[in-house]
């Protein structure tokens, strides 16, 4: 059975931050919940408004990393900073569009798309 393209973008975007979840060892059965209800709340919503489906991973990605921070603190930390830095988290930008990526705001560089941290934090 095919699914959907609505369906398709809202598993792509589980996919996608789950991998980032993985790269940084924090994919644990809780954290995997976190992501499930996001991708519950981005059902509706995009079944709302069905031209914003490309935007669903950006939109996954920041509620995770909200729900991450209200229980256990920030994610995914930035690897681009000198470790002598105040820890501090990557946002997504852009916070509704296409393409998103872990952006430093910091050092004001983009870091990984979303779903590609792995390839930044195994350096």
């Amino acid at each position: 059975m095919e699914l959907n393209p609505l369906e398709q973008a809202l598993h792509a975007a589980r996919a996608l931050v789950m991998a980032d979840l993985a790269a940084a060892d924090v994919a644990e059965a809780d954290i995997v919940s976190l992501v499930e209800d996001a991708v519950t709340h981005r059902r509706w919503w995009v079944e709302q408004w069905p031209e914003g489906a490309e935007y669903v991973a950006g939109l996954v990605a920041q509620d995770v990393q909200d729900a991450l921070l209200e229980r256990y603190g920030r994610w995914p930390l930035c690897p681009a900073c000198s470790p002598e830095d105040e820890p501090h988290a990557l946002e997504v930008e852009p916070e509704l569009g296409p393409d998103p990526h872990w952006v430093c705001t910091k050092a004001a560089v983009a870091v990984a798309p979303v779903g590609a941290l792995a390839e930044v934090l195994r350096r």
